[in-house]
């Protein structure tokens, strides 16, 4: 060991205090050494840390610096840009005021002059009215002066035709006002003329437009189906068939028809007559079917006639809800359908009245659209307008009537019923849908070929229409041409004047329309001609 000799004999324990306390000893010494050496260290990073700081905030002193110079530059252009454009927008207001200025000075020029030559002119005026006053009462003075002069003037000549004409007074008036009156009327004819003829061209020229229009919009069929009454057979041995044994078969269908079957001696025809259409075209298809069938005996008879009238019902339902589409016509009662099927087998003069009903109710769209009317219920109203011909052979009384009553039971509208009862005139019209009806009724009727008329009733018409204008005083001939559309009336010259003739012609018209039936219209024509002859020899 190194320690010194008498240190060696003390103790054990005394030698670790000894080596504790010299340990710690230099524990310090050490500790002391690295400290001031860790101090030394802290001081110089202090120092490095201290100059960089000093470096960093002088860098960021001058950026700041920079910063700001830049944004005080900026602002300032910015604060010089928005003066400029403030000072350029205060020097246009300066301007339009200025202008404004001006206007309103050379306004008030305008106006001083106007009012100067207002003045002026108001001046002009009052000494102009003074002028007038003064001839306005030089005038009434002329004219109060004029007045009793002629006042003066007529009694005396009045005394003077009084004594030239040997008349009273009273008689004399009674004779001027005759005169007068002649003349009056006279010149009333003329201007009624005038009047009517100008209102009867406007009126025909839109009729005819709306005429024209709704016939050319419905391109129907000239001839319309008859119904078929007569029956062809193969041979005439088939009318001893018909007839049966002792009659048999015929009685059989006659009674099962309700139908008359007459069988003469014309060749390969046997003839159905029945006044009810139905039944008539029932019994002529039944007797076609037996004919075809070859089996002609009582209850082959029954059994066909009895088939043929259920397909005969549901064939009038079918041709009933086949018009009512073909028309668009809704919300019909299924009893007014059938009925309208019923007049598929109802003839008028030759013209179906299924075919005339629908051709009516397009006629009367047509003309209720032109007049800004209701298209739907025109359309209706012609439809429904004859059905009281599918029950007239049953019910008594015009088919007008009979028509109305039933739709009226059945809850048609008032204008619908309207028009069903007087399409004929047989009631007032209340609504514009009834003379809508009666025209389209008459175009239908009368366009060419609709309908046929017997030469007895055409011969008939045209007599009365020439009767009806010779019946008139002054009328010397009477021609009905055209088919009797015209009636040509030449009057005597010596007994009627041209303003007459206007009263002659609406004297025929009217008692035409009211002695007689026809369809369309019928134009009455009067000419009165006045000629001289001379001869030089």
């Amino acid at each position: 060991m190194l320690f010194p000799p008498h240190l060696a004999e003390l103790p054990p324990a005394v030698g670790i205090i000894i080596g504790l306390v010299i340990g710690i000893v230099g524990a310090i010494v050490a500790g002391k050494f690295l400290g001031a050496r860790f101090l030394s260290n802290a001081r110089r990073d202090a120092e490095e840390i201290l100059r960089r700081c000093r470096q960093e905030g002088e860098t960021l002193r001058k950026q700041i610096e920079l910063d700001s110079r830049n944004e005080l530059a900026r602002r300032r252009e910015e604060f010089e840009r928005d003066t400029d454009k403030t000072r350029d927008e205060l020097k246009e207001t300066e301007r339009r005021v200025q202008k404004r200025e001006d206007n309103l000075d050379r306004k008030l020029d305008v106006l001083t002059t106007k009012e100067r030559y207002l003045d002026e002119l108001d001046g002009k005026i009052k000494d102009r009215e003074k002028v007038v006053a003064a001839k306005e009462a030089d005038l009434d003075r002329l004219v109060q002066e004029r007045r009793e002069m002629l006042d003066k003037t007529r009694d005396e000549q009045k005394q003077v035709l009084l004594r030239l004409s040997n008349l009273s007074e009273e008689e004399a008036k009674k004779e001027a006002l005759k005169v007068v009156e002649t003349e009056v009327q006279h010149e009333a004819s003329r201007i009624i003329q005038r009047t009517t003829q100008l209102a009867e061209e406007e009126a025909k020229d839109k009729a005819l437009k709306i005429t024209l229009q709704a016939i050319q919009r419905y391109a129907s069929e000239h001839t319309a189906d008859s119904t078929v009454t007569a029956i062809a057979i193969a041979s005439d041995d088939m009318k001893g068939r018909v007839i049966g044994r002792e009659g048999r078969n015929i009685r059989a269908f006659e009674k099962a028809t309700g139908a008359d079957v007459i069988v003469d001696d014309t060749p390969g025809v046997v003839v159905v007559s029945c006044f009810d259409p139905i039944r008539r075209a029932i019994a002529a298809e039944a007797l076609s079917k037996l004919l075809e069938d070859g089996r002609i005996h009582p209850s082959r008879i029954e059994e066909i006639v009895e088939q043929i009238g259920k397909e005969m019902q549901e064939r009038i339902v079918r041709f009933g809800k086949q018009a009512a589409i073909e028309a668009n016509v809704q919300g019909l009662h299924p009893k007014i359908i059938e009925m309208i099927g019923r007049l598929h087998y109802r003839t008028s003069y030759g013209q179906n009245i299924l075919r005339h009903s629908l051709e009516v109710a397009y006629l009367s769209q047509v003309i209720a659209d032109e007049l800004g009317l209701d298209g739907t219920l025109a359309r209706r109203c012609g439809l429904l307008h004859d059905i009281g011909k599918a029950m007239d052979h049953e019910v008594e009384g015009g088919h007008p009537q009979i028509g109305m009553d039933f739709c009226k039971k059945l809850g048609e509208r008032e204008e619908v019923l309207n028009a069903i009862g007087g399409h004929h005139n047989d009631i007032p019209s209340i609504s514009y849908y009834t003379p809508i009806v009666m025209a389209s009724d008459a175009i239908s009727g009368a366009r060419p070929g609709a309908r046929r008329e017997t030469l007895e009733k055409y011969i008939k018409r045209l007599e009365q229409l020439e009767d009806i204008a010779m019946g008139m005083k002054g009328v010397r001939q009477a021609f009905a041409i055209q088919a009797g559309r015209e009636v040509r009336v030449i009057v005597d010259p010596e007994q009627v004047d041209d303003a007459n003739c206007l009263y002659i012609a609406r004297d025929i018209a009217k008692r035409v329309s009211d002695e007689m039936t026809f369809p369309g219209e019928i134009r009455v024509t009067v000419l009165r001609e006045m000629r001289t002859v001379e001869y030089a020899r």
